[in-house]
């Protein structure tokens, strides 16, 4: 008995001695999948040794990043805490993406300080790992400050035609894609917002650097004025796009990919400061009107009290949803403090929008305006060919709204005269720039020509006035008889 216990120690040793270097082994496998990121494969052996030495560094380390790129996300937390902890090198990276993941954004933010702090130490370059922090930071501002919105309902959209889900009122003005306008060819994502009264127009067009910028014209009595481009804290070095402006005249929103963004177009918002001269600091319309897809072509309809903005979150390529929702008067934010991280969560994403419904009236009044919208027929466009006000009463459009022939005769004078005014006016100023730009010889040479033209142009502007007076007078007093 005691010969056959006494064998079965070389056995023992032998099995012992032969697991061991296959243990080492495949650790140093799972080490060369998890540099080849075959995270799937290298994921159950450092577990195995995880469990084995929890307080290894390494093992938590090379876990824990196993499982936040297998989608185990919060798996990756408490094995990624404990490396950081140990100040593993990349441990904070990895931690702070998982936190971007989960959405504790101030965690990532705490996360990424750390990992660009050790890379100073190392001299190494931080500027990937800042780009991250400060997308951390505005999603942690955002996600304080959700707008409390009631949304009311959404339709899924063909990219493409997406504006002809937009049902506003004509007092809010109108809404075309630049093509469409401008009767261009194409498949320009550009659009183009029209006034109620049809006399200015803001659209976006591509420039020299292949961007997207706003433009603005004026009708006159001609057709439009020349584009003048918005300011450059609105048109800034990124796409600028899809503006939509209040009837106040001053209130104007717009999306744009460029910095402060979430990801993609953003919808921003500025105010014209008449006292300043220039456009206020835009500010992001925050969650949920933006998220980390694109969010555009936001538009009030102060007539029926409804709101709409597109968006391509959890959309196809080719598709798009536009959600229609009640604007508030003033802004109001969820409590951020007093709830639990999912439903703030769920209410960013709109996840259901059934969620945003707090007042039963409300919903229902504004499900009302909608249908209405909905089933309302578009007007006859009145054909616009100039707009000529005669008097306070009275605005023309066309020459067949005259009711004086001598009227009409004088009006037709007046745009000819007006044409020719702007083609001399225009002459003067590039002879006023060369004159600015050239030499003393080349002044001398061009002072009897802006001089001549001078006088062209102020007689010009005389007649201009004297043909405007002379056509509301023999208007007005035929309508008299």
């Amino acid at each position: 008995m005691n010969m056959k216990k006494y064998a079965l120690f070389p056995l023992i040793f032998f099995l012992l001695c032969s697991i061991l270097p296959l243990s080492a082994q495949t650790l140093e496998q799972a080490k060369t999948m998890f540099i080849n990121k075959q995270y799937d494969k290298a994921k159950p052996v450092f577990q195995k040794y995880m469990k084995s030495t929890p307080t290894n560094a390494s093992y938590n380390y090379w876990y824990g990043v196993c499982c936040l790129k297998t989608d185990e996300v919060e798996e990756s937390i408490k094995p990624l805490e404990l490396a950081m902890k140990k100040e593993i090198q990349n441990a904070p990276f990895f931690l702070g993406e998982a936190y971007k993941e989960l959405w504790y954004f101030d965690d990532a933010v705490r996360c990424y300080e750390t990992y660009i702090g050790l890379l100073k130490k190392k001299k190494e370059d931080t500027y990937e790992a800042e780009k991250l922090l400060d997308e951390c930071k505005i999603y942690a501002r955002m996600l304080k400050g959700i707008e409390d919105v009631c949304i009311i309902d959404s339709f899924v959209v063909d990219k493409e035609n997406f504006l002809k889900a937009y049902k506003i009122s004509e007092e809010s003005g109108k809404l075309y894609t630049h093509k469409e306008f401008f009767k261009t060819s194409g498949n320009s994502e550009a659009t183009v917002y029209e006034t109620e009264l049809g006399n200015i127009v803001y659209y976006s067009e591509r420039g020299n650097d292949n961007t997207l910028s706003i433009n603005t014209r004026i009708k006159m009595q001609d057709g439009w004025s020349k584009p003048t481009p918005l300011p450059n804290v609105i048109n800034d070095s990124a796409n600028v796009n899809y503006p939509f402006v209040l009837t106040d005249g001053i209130t104007i929103y717009y999306a744009s990919d460029g910095s402060g963004s979430l990801g993609g177009y953003d919808i921003f918002v500025t105010r014209y400061n008449s006292s300043a001269e220039s456009y206020l600091a835009p500010e992001n319309l925050g969650m949920p009107f933006n998220s980390s897809f694109n969010d555009y072509m936001y538009a009030i309809d102060e007539y029926n009290n409804l709101g709409w903005f597109a968006s391509d979150r959890y959309q196809s390529g080719n598709k798009v949803c536009v959600y229609v929702f009640v604007p508030n008067k003033f802004k109001k934010t969820y409590n951020y403090e007093s709830m639990k991280h999912k439903d703030i969560i769920s209410l960013s994403q709109l996840r259901s929008l059934k969620e945003t419904w707090k007042d039963e009236k409300v919903v229902a009044q504004a499900k009302a305006s909608l249908k209405k919208a909905l089933s309302q027929k578009p007007k006859k466009e009145k054909v616009i060919d100039f707009e000529f006000i005669i008097d306070d009463k009275n605005t023309y459009y066309s020459l067949n709204e005259f009711k004086s022939i001598y009227a009409r005769e004088l009006f037709i004078k007046y745009r000819q005269l007006e044409r020719d005014y702007q083609q001399r006016t225009d002459e003067l100023n590039k002879q006023r720039e060369q004159y600015a730009n050239t030499n003393k010889e080349g002044k001398n040479k061009l002072v009897p020509g802006i001089l001549d033209l001078e006088k062209r142009v102020y007689k010009m502007s005389e007649e201009l006035d004297q043909l405007i007076i002379n056509v509301r007078y023999e208007e007005k007093n035929i309508t008299k008889k």
